[in-house]
């Protein structure tokens, strides 16, 4: 099936820190590609699947559920640590949940998140009606486009596929039982106004993850989609600063180029 414009997966190597990215819900790797980028060209190994369902069109969205999801990520990951001495995951919105699952599953294989507007739950009344209305209607209005930056547009589908959106529903409530398991260091960016995943979300992980070392950055200049938002350069300098101080010796980029020059 043809892929959507950026829709495409992107990776690049580059050192023996890995980064694996996570793109969101009816989303595409095109909202990370531009942070993946901006990482690898800091000397990072990077790698951006696209989900099974995504890029494509919202009905084969339709077909697949989190566990597809899960699996990919699941199997970049292996891939990405087949090559490097350790692997950071980062992800927007549903990407941020499915990278805390892998956490959760992983332990200290994930050696650090980084997260923008992830996502544990919505106070939309209508994700209660989803189990019934999912069985139904076969989709309702995009998701996608929250942006606050003029003239720049999410590449996503412009339908959302309400059974696909019931298994994100569920994939919460497996995801969130668990965040005490998480305790890897962690950034957190979130949208101080976001029209997709409430601010609650953030406030909520902060409050109920185990990990101690978290660096939380509010953006004020951002809606949703805050990788390809104004905030976008703070976003992706900030993700260097904070990878290079916990990469291992070994595997950051600037201590590997300080050790070569002594």
């Amino acid at each position: 099936m043809p892929l959507l414009p950026g829709a495409e997966p992107f990776g690049r190597d580059g050192g023996p820190t890995g980064v694996l990215f996570c793109h969101g819900f009816t989303g595409t790797p095109a909202t990370m590609t531009p942070w993946a980028e901006a990482i690898a060209a800091a000397g990072y190994t990077v790698a951006v699947p696209r989900l099974p369902g995504h890029g494509t069109t919202w009905q084969e969205l339709n077909t697949t559920r989190w566990p597809d999801w899960y699996a990919e990520i699941e199997h970049a990951f292996d891939a990405l640590r087949g090559r490097c001495e350790q692997v950071f995951v980062a992800g927007l919105s549903m990407g941020g949940t499915l990278a805390l699952r892998l956490a959760e599953q992983r332990g200290d294989q994930v050696a650090g998140l980084l997260l923008v507007n992830p996502s544990l739950l919505t106070l939309n009344r209508m994700a209660t009606l989803l189990p019934v209305l999912s069985r139904i209607r076969a989709s309702r209005g995009s998701l996608g486009g929250d942006i606050k930056k003029q003239q720049t547009e999410e590449p996503s589908y412009g339908r959302t596929p309400l059974r696909a959106l019931n298994s994100l529903r569920r994939f919460w409530a497996v995801v969130r039982p668990g965040l005490a398991r998480v305790t890897q260091p962690m950034l957190l960016f979130h949208s101080s106004v976001d029209h997709v995943v409430e601010p609650v979300n953030s406030q909520i992980l902060l409050a109920e993850v185990g990990s101690t070392d978290v660096t939380e950055r509010r953006l004020d200049d951002s809606f949703h989609v805050a990788t390809l938002d104004n905030d976008a350069p703070v976003i992706f300098a900030e993700s260097v600063d904070w990878l290079d101080r916990h990469a291992s010796a070994t595997g950051s980029p600037s201590e590997s180029a300080a050790s070569g020059r002594t």
